[in-house]
C-alpha cells in the first residue's frame, strides 16, 4: 500500500506486482539457499557463512529452549520468521528503484539479495556462530559482539544500501529534475494509500521487534520472563516511531511551510527503522532520543539527495540505511546493562552504553557493522546493478518511462474506470452527466 500510493498512477501494477514477487521469488530462494547460509551450523559452517539446511534438508521440526536463555534449535517455525525478515529486506531495494525499473532486473536483484547477499549478514550478526554476533556462545567480538536486535542493519541497511545503488546506476526519473539540475516535484498518486500502509507496517513491527525474542513465555524469575521484556520492546517502538513521526511535521511545517501527511508517514517509519536494533536494550525516555535523530536523519539526507540529483521515490535509502545506521550508532551509546543482560543473557560483565559508563566496545562494534555491511553490499549489489545496466536489462526505454509500465508491460491501468463494453461510467465532471451516463450504461 505505502509503494502503491507513493508512485505516480501509471506505475501502480508494476510496483504491486514487484512487491509480491519479492515475497514469492524471496521464499524461493531463501528456501533454497538463504536459510542455509544465514543459519547453517555444523559441517562446514564457519563464522562468516552457515553451510547447512540447504533446502530445509536436516532442519529440526522442533525448537528447544534452555531458560534462561537463548540457546534454541532452529524449526519451521523459525524458518518462516525469518523469511519475512528476508522478503522486508527486498522490498525496500525496490522502492528505491521504483517507476523507471525493468521486471527482469527485479527478479535478478531479488533472488540474489535473499538467497546471497542477506543471509550473509543475518549469519554474521544473528547466527550463534557469526563472527560479530551478540549470540555467538564461544567467541563473542570484544566481548560483546554487535547489538542489533531486530534488524537495523541486517535488514534495513541491507535494503537501504542495495537500493542506494540501484538508483545511482539507473539514474534519476525522467523529469525529476529540470536542465539546471532543481528537482521537480513527482507527487505520488494516493495519499490515502501511503497512510494505510504506514499503518499497516506500524502493526507490523510490533510483530519483528517483540517478536524478535521468538518466545513469549519464557520465564526468569517467579514474576519476570520474556513477556516483561516483549512489552518493554513494544513500548520502545511505538515512542521512538511517534517522535520521529512527531519532530518531522513540525521540521517541515518550519521548512516548507505545510503540514504534510506523506513526510509524516516516512518519519514515522524512519524512527521504527532506527530503534529496531536497540529496541529491547534501550530505556523508553531513550527511544525518544533515538526517534528525534531518526526524523532529523530522515530529513537532513532529502535534502542532500536533492543536492546531488539522487532519484529514490519511496525514500527507502534515506530512511532505511540512513535511519538504520543511527539507530545501530545510538545502541552504542544508550545500551543499558541490565536489559542487555535480560535480551541476550549477557554476564554481568559485558560492556554496554557509552553513556552509561559501558566503555567504548559495544560501540565500535556497532560502527563496525555499519562499516561493514555498507562494505559487504556495495561490492555485491553495486556490481550486480552495473552488470544489469551494461547489458541494457536494468531501465525501461525512455517511452515505456513516459507512458507508464502499467500500460506498456502489464496490460493496463490498475484503475479500471470502464464497464466490459469500454462505454463506462465518467468519474469526472458535473454529477449530472456521470448520472446520465449511468443510466445508459
Amino acid at each position: 500500500m505505502l509503494c502503491a500510493g507513493t508512485v505516480r498512477a501509471k506505475n501502480t501494477m508494476n510496483i504491486m506486482l514487484t512487491n509480491v514477487l519479492d515475497a514469492c521469488v524471496g521464499g524461493l530462494s531463501f528456501y533454497i539457499f538463504g536459510f542455509a547460509f544465514a543459519f547453517g551450523q555444523g559441517g562446514t559452517s564457519n563464522a562468516f557463512i552457515g553451510a547447512n539446511y540447504f533446502a530445509m534438508s536436516g532442519l529440526p521440526v522442533y525448537t528447544s529452549f534452555d531458560p534462561p536463555g537463548i540457546n534454541y534449535i532452529y524449526d519451521f517455525s523459525f524458518w518462516m520468521f525469518q523469511w519475512a525478515f528476508a522478503i522486508a529486506c527486498a522490498g525496500i531495494t525496490s522502492g528505491s528503484i521504483a517507476e523507471r525499473t525493468q521486471f527482469t532486473a527485479y527478479l535478478v536483484y531479488s533472488t540474489f539479495l535473499t538467497g546471497f547477499v542477506y543471509p550473509v549478514v543475518a549469519h554474521w550478526i544473528w547466527a550463534t556462530n557469526g563472527w560479530l554476533s551478540a549470540f555467538n556462545t564461544n567467541n563473542l567480538f570484544l566481548d560483546v559482539g554487535a547489538i542489533d536486535f531486530a534488524g537495523s542493519g541486517v535488514v534495513h541497511m541491507v535494503g537501504g544500501v542495495a537500493g542506494l545503488w540501484g538508483a545511482l546506476i539507473e539514474g534519476p526519473r525522467l523529469g525529476r529534475f529540470d536542465k539546471g539540475g532543481r528537482p521537480l516535484e513527482m507527487k505520488g498518486h494516493s495519499a490515502t494509500l501511503v497512510v494505510l500502509g504506514s499503518f499497516l507496517l506500524w502493526f507490523g513491527w510490533y510483530g519483528f521487534n517483540p517478536g524478535s525474542f521468538l518466545r513469549i513465555t519464557i520465564p526468569w524469575t517467579d514474576v519476570l520472563g520474556n513477556w516483561s521484556w516483549v512489552g518493554r520492546t513494544a513500548v520502545t517502538t511505538t515512542l521512538s516511531g511517534c517522535m520521529a513521526a512527531v519532530n518531522t511535521l513540525l521540521a517541515k511545517r518550519l521548512l516548507a511551510g505545510c503540514w504534510h501527511v506523506t513526510d509524516v508517514c516516512n518519519g514515522l517509519l524512519g524512527g521504527f527503522a532506527a530503534i529496531t536494533a536497540g529496541c529491547s536494550v534501550v530505556e523508553p525516555w531513550a527511544a525518544i532520543l533515538c526517534g528525534f535523530g531518526a526524523s532529523w536523519t530522515l530529513i537532513i539526507l532529502n535534502m542532500i539527495s536533492m543536492k546531488i540529483q539522487f532519484d529514490d521515490p519511496l525514500e527507502a535509502t534515506q530512511l532505511h540505511f540512513g535511519c538504520g545506521a543511527w539507530g545501530l550508532f545510538f545502541v552504542g551509546l544508550l545500551a543499558k546493562k541490565e536489559f542487555l543482560m535480560q535480551a541476550y543473557a549477557k554476564p554481568d560483565t559485558t560492556p554496554y552504553g557509552l553513556f552509561y559508563g559501558g566503555g567504548g566496545k559495544l560501540l565500535a562494534c556497532q560502527c563496525l557493522e555499519i562499516i561493514c555491511v555498507f562494505a559487504w553490499v556495495s561490492v555485491l549489489m553495486g556490481a550486480l546493478f552495473f552488470i544489469l545496466h551494461s547489458l541494457n536489462l536494468l531501465r525501461v526505454p525512455p517511452d515505456e518511462e513516459i507512458a507508464g509500465m502499467d500500460m506498456t508491460k502489464h496490460g493496463g491501468s490498475a484503475y479500471n474506470t470502464e464497464g466490459q463494453d469500454g462505454q463506462g461510467v465518467q468519474l469526472y465532471g458535473p454529477p449530472e452527466t456521470g448520472a446520465a451516463k449511468a443510466a445508459e450504461v
